[in-house]
């Protein structure tokens, strides 16, 4: 089973699958794969509810259903296999996946803890040494297979020209940044089962919906080194928090606010960023456009200056269809893409040391949860009052 000998895609279509047959696959994966049909050919998806993946296939005119994961990654043998479960799920069929050489595109959060992203990156290299053995013996060349995050808000044309203005300084040292994500969410949300608990969803609005805006904040202020933060339950009967504050250092000097809440009606995403000569300012909600980027110059900026910074380019809003161009891109030249490996992992890292701040009262330091921390295992880490004391059977979390 799962034979991963070396591909060619030089001549021919990807052969992309679907895991997961929910709101999300429908709303953002399904349209983006079929926005790309002269690159992707979609040839199967699955679920554990047969009823849902044949619906899926049927309304989607994807071909072949299955609810047997293994059966579907032999037989199909596809080239990029889209995760769009709930997390709790991610890590295993992920591994599943590298195993059968398929590449994959996994939707946010990675996996509920730091060690089990450390077990797909272990998958990950084993995968890729087993394959670039095979392509050695075989003359063929190319990389991976490789693990990617849906990260989607890196790929606009606005995180993208801004990373490049703060990368080179032009608007001088970053020095205060604020990051918010703020929605709001009713008891109607939490009835889904996997939610609001730590062993179906993970974590909290931290982990589940601020990822988002954490992870395009350091992709665009770099390496942080201190965190220190606070959760709590405040109105919702969840396992999980319900709203967190942090502040965070940068390795650059800069400090942030991060706020995390599913208890704002007035809903919105916010990137705030001072540097020395300007103000940096994204405001949306679930994606942006250029128009949602504002730049604020100090007064003596000259007016050439202040419009090179302002010229975003053509205007490509933050999507999955924008981060799947790309992927395809290092799909199809076998490189690493953005947003895995530890590239991946930034997120993921910042969060665990959020929550291990906010339930031990203290400032945690970049690098210092590994294996044998607790938090490292479960982003409650054990704490009184936020460990799960009935945790949630798996086999009551519907995919």
């Amino acid at each position: 089973m799962f034979a991963t000998s070396p591909r060619n895609l030089t001549d021919r279509r990807i052969r992309a699958a679907v895991i997961g047959t929910g709101g999300i696959a429908r709303g953002a994966h399904l349209p983006a794969l079929r926005a790309l049909r002269d690159e992707i050919e979609i040839v199967a998806a699955f679920d554990i509810d047969e009823e849902a993946v044949r619906a899926f296939c049927a309304d989607g005119g994807v071909p072949r259903p299955y609810t047997d994961l293994d059966r579907m990654l032999d037989e199909q043998r596809p080239d990029l296999v889209t995760i769009c479960t709930p997390p709790v799920f991610h890590r295993e069929q992920t591994v599943a996946a590298l195993r059968s050489g398929a590449w994959v595109w996994c939707e946010k959060p990675p996996c509920p803890s730091l060690a089990e992203f450390d077990a797909i990156e272990a998958a990950e290299r084993q995968a890729a040494e087993r394959q670039a053995s095979e392509a050695s013996e075989e003359g063929a060349g190319g990389g991976g297979p490789y693990a990617s995050i849906v990260f989607q808000h890196r790929f606009g044309s606005g995180a993208r020209h801004v990373r490049s203005l703060i990368a080179d300084r032009a608007m001088g040292r970053p020095l205060v940044a604020h990051c918010q994500t703020t929605w709001y969410r009713d008891s109607a949300y939490y009835a889904v089962p996997w939610r609001g608990n730590w062993a179906g969803e993970g974590g909290g609005p931290a982990m589940g919906h601020g990822i988002h805006q954490m992870d395009l904040l350091l992709e665009l202020l770099g390496p942080w080194t201190e965190v220190r933060a606070m959760a709590g339950r405040l109105v919702h009967d969840v396992e999980t928090e319900d709203v967190s504050t942090a502040l965070v250092r940068f390795e650059s000097g800069a400090l942030a606010t991060v706020v995390n809440s599913v208890l704002s009606p007035d809903e919105v995403s916010r990137i705030r960023i001072d540097c020395e000569r300007a103000t940096v300012e994204l405001t949306h909600l679930y994606g942006y456009t250029n128009d949602d980027w504002r730049i604020t110059p100090a007064p003596e900026v000259e007016a050439a200056e202040l419009a090179r910074w302002r010229d975003l380019g053509e205007d490509v809003p933050s999507s999955h269809l924008a981060q799947l161009r790309s992927l395809v891109a290092d799909l199809r030249a076998g490189r690493r893409p953005r947003a895995s490996g530890a590239d991946g992992r930034t997120s993921l890292e910042l969060i665990t040391a959020l929550y291990k701040s906010a339930f031990t009262d203290t400032t945690v330091r970049a690098g210092e949860i590994g294996p044998g921390d607790p938090f490292h295992t479960a982003l409650h880490g054990g704490a009184p009052g936020w460990a799960p004391s009935h945790p949630v059977p798996v086999t009551e979390i519907p995919v």
